[in-house]
């Protein structure tokens, strides 16, 4: 028997992580919109990390008790660079100049990006099952987020391009972290990319932290608030960072195509939409997609 045929030991743990991560991604959207209307980004990407990041530290501290060493730092600066500073900066404050929905049509680059940049750095080898289910989930998430809709209107084209670019930088995070969650533990990892990236972030954007009218918020921003620091941000980042340890990052970024799942969901929930035979097929795809690349395209690292 070759090592095609064996059969493959499927981590049902880190799909599941993975599906939470996504279904709470996709409120950010609805939340943070909202939020944005009463508070600056720059002070709520402040607030992101003012929060999470001590609490994952004292986690990692608590947990882990490893102190990283020489070049290491390094190694976790740069996460911290991509993964913290650009990627939160990069996404609330092009979210403000953009739509919600732009902001979801850009998110299936993430996987491609994804792709790409792995290839570049020889740091997993894709191949063309890979590829497939890739491609597959990328165009069901296309389907379903009515890519006519985009706006390229000048309004939204500075936004456009901010989110853009913060899917690469994400990308940038998924494969390089891969290497060093090898080697070093999970929480230790994130809490010193938040050190490093949140410490930026509170650099450029405690000027907008202190003018925030917090008598003035009302109810509902605290809310969103209270939801874009816990689940987006705590939960998420450790949850993340465990899967693309156990797991690959070409599937963890090939995920995100199921925050549209989760956006169309909403919808007919709250708004009374329709499920019709687009969001069935839009569905079936991304599914396909993840299903092919967990037991037909395993990862193959190098």
């Amino acid at each position: 028997m070759t090592s095609s045929d064996r059969p493959r030991h499927i981590d049902l743990r880190v799909h599941l992580a993975l599906l939470f991560v996504q279904v709470s991604f996709g409120g950010f959207s609805v939340f943070g919109k909202y939020v944005l209307g009463h508070v600056e980004p720059l002070a709520v990407a402040a607030l992101r990390v003012l929060f999470a990041g001590p609490i994952i530290m004292l986690l990692a501290l608590r947990f882990d008790r490893v102190r990283p060493r020489g070049k290491d730092f390094l190694h976790l600066a740069v996460l911290g660079f991509f993964g913290v500073f650009l990627n939160q900066l990069l996404f609330i404050t092009g979210l403000d100049y953009t739509t919600a929905t732009n902001a979801s049509i850009l998110m299936p680059s993430i996987p491609v990006f994804t792709v790409g940049v792995a290839m570049v750095m020889g740091i997993e080898r894709i191949t063309w099952k890979r590829s497939l289910g890739i491609g597959l989930a990328v165009a069901g998430a296309l389907i379903l987020l009515r890519v006519t809709s985009f706006s390229l209107t000048e309004d939204t084209v500075i936004g456009n391009l901010m989110v853009l670019v913060n899917c690469l930088s994400y990308s940038l995070f998924l494969v390089l972290a891969r290497p060093v969650l090898l080697r070093i533990p999970t929480l230790t990892v994130t809490a010193w990319a938040f050190v490093f990236g949140g410490s930026g972030i509170l650099v450029v954007a405690t000027p907008d932290l202190l003018t925030v009218p917090w008598e003035r918020l009302p109810a509902l921003a605290w809310t969103g608030l209270v939801y874009v620091v816990l689940f987006p941000t705590l939960i998420n980042y450790l949850l993340n960072t465990w899967a693309i340890k156990r797991s690959s990052s070409t599937l963890v970024a090939t995920y995100t195509t199921l925050q549209p799942v989760v956006a169309t969901s909403l919808a007919v929930m709250l708004l009374g939409e329709q499920f019709g035979l687009r969001e069935v097929l839009g569905f079936m795809l991304i599914v396909a997609g993840l299903l092919w690349i967990t037991f037909r395209a395993p990862a193959a690292p190098r």
